[in-house]
């Protein structure tokens, strides 16, 4: 799953794509299509009674300063290797017709950055980490420069320089670990025995890499640049799982390696956190451009990620099962995320290709001329709201009611965000969708052909499944989760922790 889709990108990229395009097209879909078939292999290979690392891989790779080729798969990192193995083939599928420039070197990019992020789920050696962590940010940085809109090069550097600028830190701390624990595997990390005031100094590193990545409040203003310029299916990979990856450091990194000062700082990341949720909803509401509404409403959205992880340092020792619930809410919302993000940049991507506009008020009575389209986008729109039944609801309930036990104040909070969501994402869906057809153009559009109708009905039924029936999902992260939790409240200060 890592190899596989570098090994198509560079074949596409290496074959006579340019010159015979449905070449590239097969190569591309053939391949992620195998990738998926292996990530869906992995759910009945996976243990649910364990929180041990599963189908570990280990060899040396730089034996001098024991750094090792080390993969494995737990209860977090499958649930995000099987939505970014699922992302892939939906967006090859969406490219099919969308894009003429450069096909087959398009195609390639996303199949070679699919691998790269199944890699940073999969690494179990903190340098490995790093090297897939960042190798990924140059498949994005060409798809936002190569084939994005007029003012591609100013959002690729801001994004370029924001992530790179943070994961610098991120390396100091981990050479730090790694030459004090005299290995890079992870678990070895974990169990580190650190003082309080080394612990803060990685935490603020690991902060300053995770918190641009999600992205939080302040750190967050390149995303919505890099929405708004970056084409469709890059909008899609990003929010859906780019944002991913700054969730799973704070869990992989920051509360096994420096619980203690995750616990002492936990308030300014409460705080940072309903910021997001709160400020950034209001922001999402005076959005003219969909892609800059739905960005605005992805960092709101992430807020609850954080939110769910750091609020477990707020509950008391014996809430053992509000803390889980909170964590499990933060790893159900980052996967509903994910699928109601690409849904609804997909959404705007069917428009603009008809249109040519992501202005809101160049829409208006799309319905008329649009009925299948307008009954998937109402789907996730209210997927976004958090309405019941849908997988939007299921994470941010769990965080409000894992909130609810720590303080009334913080679940308040959270909860305007429902508020705030269902009132930017259906006004949005009211502009576009309802009222009198704006002009001939809208009048004239076609409604979705089969190739949309199939990546749209897929993310829909996983929306729906997700919303019903969460049960298999909870049962994959629940060891995992309980044993990061157990790490993250055990002090490190009497001589350190067994996290393995």
């Amino acid at each position: 799953m890592i190899w596989l889709p570098i090994l198509a990108g560079v074949l596409i990229l290496a074959g006579p794509g340019e010159r015979l395009p449905a070449w590239s097209r097969r190569i591309a879909l053939l391949s992620s299509l195998v990738t998926l078939g292996l990530a869906v292999a992995l759910i009945p290979a996976f243990r649910t009674d364990t929180h041990l690392l599963q189908l570990v891989e280990r060899y040396n790779w730089v034996e001098q300063v024991n750094i090792q080729y080390f993969l494995g798969i737990d209860g977090i990192s499958l649930p995000l290797i099987l939505l970014t193995s699922l992302i892939l083939p939906l967006v090859v599928i969406a490219s099919w017709r969308s894009v003429s420039d450069r096909q087959a070197k398009y195609l390639a990019t996303f199949a070679i950055m699919t691998g790269l992020m199944n890699g940073v789920f999969a690494a179990q050696d903190a340098i490995l980490f790093y090297v897939f962590w960042e190798a990924m940010l140059i498949p994005m940085f060409l798809i936002i420069g190569i084939w994005g809109g007029p003012n591609r090069i100013y959002a690729t550097l801001k994004f370029f320089l924001f992530t790179f600028f943070g994961s610098v830190f991120m390396l100091v701390a981990l050479i730090y670990l790694g030459v004090q624990a005299q290995s890079f595997g992870i678990p070895a990390i974990q169990d580190l025995p650190l003082s309080m005031a080394a612990q803060k100094w990685i935490f603020v590193a690991f902060l300053l890499a995770f918190a641009v990545k999600i992205p939080m409040w302040p750190v967050h203003t390149w995303l919505p640049d890099a929405h708004v310029e970056a084409p469709t299916a890059g909008s899609v990979v990003l929010a859906a799982l780019m944002l991913k990856m700054g969730g799973y450091g704070f869990l992989r990194f920051s509360l096994p390696i420096t619980p203690d000062a995750a616990n002492e700082l936990t308030g300014l990341m409460i705080a940072l956190s309903l910021i997001a949720i709160v400020y950034i909803g209001f922001v999402a509401l005076a959005q003219q451009d969909m892609k800059k509404l739905i960005a605005y409403s992805s960092i709101a959205h992430m807020g609850f990620v954080t939110l769910g992880i750091f609020v477990v340092y707020q509950l008391a020792t014996g809430q053992g099962d509000s803390a889980l619930l909170g964590m499990q809410g933060a790893m159900v919302q980052m996967i509903s995320h994910g699928l109601i993000s690409a849904a609804m940049f997909l959404c705007v991507g069917v428009l603009y290709d008809r249109m040519h506009s992501r202005q809101i008020a160049d829409y208006g009575g799309v319905v008329n001329s649009m009925p299948k389209f307008a009954t998937l986008m109402m789907l996730f729109v209210m997927a976004n709201a958090g309405l019941p039944g849908t997988s939007g609801f299921i994470g941010e309930f769990f965080v409000i009611l894992s909130s609810f036990q720590a303080s009334f104040w913080y679940a308040l909070a959270a909860g305007m965000t429902l508020v705030l969501g269902a009132g930017y994402s259906l006004w949005l869906y009211k502009r576009v969708i309802f009222g009198p057809i704006a002009n001939d153009r809208v009048a004239k559009l076609s409604d979705v052909n089969n190739l949309e109708m199939l990546v749209l009905g897929l993310l829909a039924i996983g929306v729906l499944g997700l919303g019903l029936y969460p049960q298999p999902l909870l049962n994959i992260m629940e060891p995992t989760l309980q044993h990061l939790i157990e790490c993250g409240i055990q002090s490190k200060l009497d001589g350190g922790s067994l996290c393995q």
